[in-house]
């Protein structure tokens, strides 16, 4: 979704949304006075990179050229109707939707390819000469705008995932969308020309296709898993070579069960993080990930993770093994995790669905010493490699769900359980016998005694 809203009176305000997505039911335009009106897609269509960047043209070539890209982690285009509706009177887009209701000039892309968010940054970064600021501590009261050059401001909204924040998709949606409220009137007041656009790094819900064959399944399915990833990993290089792979779809923090911190958009995204102090060998690793003001109160925040490549004769093989996870706050707080079920093939990655510091976690993060026990640690979709990487990809990664899951498992006891009934049954209908003597209707009553 793409707006422009001008106003007539005392300021010019400019307001460029784009929602990524799949695919979409269909193609919405709210006004089209600073767009081609044959710019107009077919239903369906999803626009692709190149089509993102001609798009966006004339929201630069306005007089305002501060830009203002609000992020967030999930978002699609359904987002809209499913929590407007699904939740009676609450309205947790109240802010855009005021934003878009008052724009005279606007621009609907409900399906826009996961490449295109992908690179959005990389391409509003080379499309002008901006000062690039990062907001992560969502505290616009501080925020200074020096209008004398054009100004790029990164807004990283709060992930949308349940878990480590403990709230729901709903009232996480309502509160970015207060910040969103919050920034843009305080520009108002100050009578700052702006744009804005309002993102996100993947989409949260994934339409699939039924118009194809079911052996195509899969195949679709693996595609779209595929699309979903947005970002390439993060990766340490020593010389050409890279010796580092971290990715995460969610990397979150908690101090004293308080204050979040989403490092994932700062990782992966703006990668504004330094990973300088990183150490790579064929023995010792250590992912060292630092952290300028990622909230309020927190100056400096780093976190390592150290991994070790040693010989185990019981397999006669090389093993990578993620041993533990520091957390240096203000480089004095210092917090270490022992790790526990974190450990590939030398040669493969490691990949888990959930890490952290909770109980029902597959791979879980157990303090090791006081201060850990402040922090609470959410990773999902983990995958990490530090040795024997090739051409800057990651291996084969190795599960840290074991064979047996717990549905495998339930399986297993279900069909043992039924198994012993059948064959208890056909045992008790072996053990039936038959009289070996019948009465004669001719003769004399039978008489059979209570012995035989």
């Amino acid at each position: 979704m793409i707006v422009s809203l001008p106003t007539a009176a005392y300021l010019k305000k400019e307001v460029v949304s784009s929602l990524a997505a799949n695919v979409t039911d269909k193609i919405f335009f709210l006004c089209r006075s600073q767009w081609n009106p044959d710019t107009a897609l077919h239903e369906g269509h999803v626009v692709s990179t190149q089509e993102l960047t001609e798009l966006l043209q004339p929201a630069f070539t306005q007089n305002s050229r501060n830009l203002i890209l609000f992020l967030q982690d999930t978002l699609s285009v359904d987002d809209f109707t499913y929590f407007s509706e699904a939740y009676g009177n609450k309205n947790p887009f109240q802010n855009v939707q005021e934003i878009l209701q008052s724009s005279p000039s606007s621009l609907v892309l409900p399906a826009v390819d996961c490449k295109a968010t992908r690179h959005l940054l990389s391409f509003l970064q080379e499309s002008g000469d901006w000062k690039l600021t990062n907001i992560t501590n969502l505290d616009v009261s501080q925020l200074e705008v020096n209008t004398s050059k054009p100004n790029l401001l990164v807004v990283q909204l709060q992930s949308l995932v349940s878990g480590l924040n403990g709230i729901s998709p709903l009232e996480a949606i309502a509160e970015n969308d207060k910040i969103i409220g919050r920034l843009t009137m305080d520009l108002q007041e100050r009578g700052i020309h702006f744009s804005v656009i309002y993102t996100a790094v993947r989409p949260s819900r994934i339409s699939r296709r039924t118009d194809v064959m079911w052996e195509l399944r899969r195949q679709l399915m693996a595609t779209e898993e595929e699309d979903s990833l947005s970002y390439p990993p993060l990766n340490v290089t020593t010389g050409n070579d890279t010796c580092i792979l971290f990715y995460a779809s969610n990397f979150s923090l908690k101090a004293n069960n308080s204050v979040s911190i989403d490092l994932t958009n700062a990782t992966f995204v703006t990668q504004n993080v330094n990973t300088s102090s990183s150490e790579c060998s064929s023995i010792n690793t250590t992912l060292s990930l630092k952290y300028t003001n990622p909230v309020n109160g927190i100056s400096n925040l780093e976190i390592r993770f150290l991994m070790s490549n040693k010989f185990y004769g019981a397999s006669a093989r090389n093993w990578s093994t993620l041993d533990s996870v520091e957390i240096v706050q203000d480089g004095e707080k210092f917090a270490k995790f022992n790790v526990s079920v974190i450990s590939a093939p030398a040669e493969y990655s490691f990949h888990c669905q959930l890490v952290g510091t909770s109980n029902v976690y597959p791979a879980r993060l157990i303090p090791s010493n006081n201060e850990a026990k402040n922090w609470d640690v959410f990773i999902s979709r983990l995958q990490i490699q530090g040795f024997n990487i090739e051409n800057s990809q990651f291996s084969y990664a190795s599960d840290c769900t074991g064979f047996f899951t717990p549905g495998i498992w339930m399986g297993l006891v279900t069909s043992i359980i039924l198994l012993w009934i059948l064959t208890y049954g056909i045992h008790m209908i072996m053990q039936l016998t038959t009289n070996s003597r019948f009465d004669d209707p001719k003769g004399p009553a039978l008489s059979v005694p209570q012995t035989e």
